[in-house]
């Protein structure tokens, strides 16, 4: 049988690195790469026997290479910190390990919110980047912000695996909103990286763009309430994403200064 290292990325999620490390409990070693956290979700971690590496966030892609470089084992398996693994995956990976036929398999996710189990909206089965992995098999890019890009270094075809994980990606609404404000950011930062300009009607191209894509293609509107808000906050996401470029490229050329305000004294 092979060694499997499970590696999880925290950053303060005292709230939820418990569950995951409990869903991974049956690899050969689990290793935390945390950036720093003070909710205490390190010492969670520790106290459940996983191996804690510390990292400083400049990307999610050069995160992720540093998590790949702490694994000691040949396999690797990734997990978010709003992820769980389940009985049905433990058991086909652990069966696809005994033999391998590839070095990457890709994992379907089952997404949980408001609630319900979400079966449409392009969340399931959600195949997202391999998690499941030969060391060396799987690179990302250096400096991606966020939906890091990642290449297969493998001449072998990959793999899919049939059991879902589950993610609850969404704790709340507010953590729906606070996760869009802080991709958005991200991706703004990723579009001047290539080259992009911000403009207002690529903001709301884009934006609405997105949402059909979601609701109507991905059929979204039938998963309800959550469908509609899965597709909303994408929308408002992608057009605040374009904004927040525009805003940084108006700060850099100082666009955005106020106009000077010299004091004022009685004539």
């Amino acid at each position: 049988m092979q060694q499997v290292s499970a590696y999880i990325i925290a950053y303060n999620v005292a709230g939820k690195i418990e569950a995951a490390i409990n869903s991974v409990l049956w690899a050969d070693e689990i290793v935390v790469v945390d950036s720093h956290s003070t909710d205490g979700t390190t010492e969670i971690a520790r106290r459940m026997g996983a191996r804690v590496v510390q990292a400083e966030f400049t990307s999610f892609g050069d995160l992720r290479n540093q998590a790949m470089a702490a694994c000691t084992h040949n396999w690797i398996f990734s997990l978010d910190s709003d992820e769980r693994c389940t009985p049905a995956a433990r058991d086909e990976i652990l069966a696809c390990l005994a033999n391998p036929q590839a070095d990457a398999y890709y994992v379907p996710r089952r997404n949980f919110f408001m609630g319900q189990w979400i079966s449409h909206s392009g969340y399931y089965p959600d195949y997202r980047q391999p998690q499941l992995f030969r060391k060396g098999a799987l690179a990302f890019k250096d400096g991606d912000p966020v939906h890091e890009e990642f290449r297969i270094v493998s001449g072998k075809p990959v793999g899919y695996l049939r059991e879902a994980i589950w993610q609850m990606p969404f704790a709340d609404l507010s953590e729906l909103m606070r996760k869009a404000d802080r991709y958005s950011s991200l991706g703004a930062i990723k579009l001047e990286m290539h080259g992009r300009r911000g403009s207002m009607w690529q903001a709301l191209g884009h934006a609405v763009w997105v949402f059909l894509h979601i609701y109507v293609m991905k059929r979204g509107f039938l998963d309800g309430w959550p469908g509609f808000l899965i597709a909303f906050c994408n929308f408002t996401g992608t057009l605040f994403k374009y904004a927040k470029l525009y805003e940084l490229q108006a700060n850099r050329d100082k666009r955005w200064e106020a106009p000077a305000s010299p004091p004022l004294k009685r004539p």
